[in-house]
């Protein structure tokens, strides 16, 4: 018999929701040829996360970690603070 409220105190860890939130803008990353790694997260809420495929030395790289991955993950997750890219 399961208990309901053993089921709802279980929240998704912060790397989880982090990861979830990346899985929202991933189709577009993949689309344009790239893809977006999540390396970790650390208790201060800094991300580090690790560019793939095309992203890789794209010029507009910088724009799609601050205009679209750090805007989506500081929407979703609270506890974000920064996003960093890592080689």
């Amino acid at each position: 018999m399961s208990n309901t409220a053993d089921t709802a105190s279980e929240q998704p860890s912060l790397f989880q929701r982090v990861n979830s939130a990346i899985d929202l803008i991933r189709p577009a990353i993949k689309q344009d040829g790239g893809d977006v790694e999540l390396v970790g997260v650390d208790d201060a809420g800094l991300v580090k996360i690790r560019f793939h495929g095309a992203c890789c030395g794209c010029p507009s790289a910088n724009m799609t970690l601050y205009h679209g991955i750090r805007r989506v993950l500081l929407d979703k997750v609270p506890e974000v603070r920064d996003i960093i890219a890592v080689p």
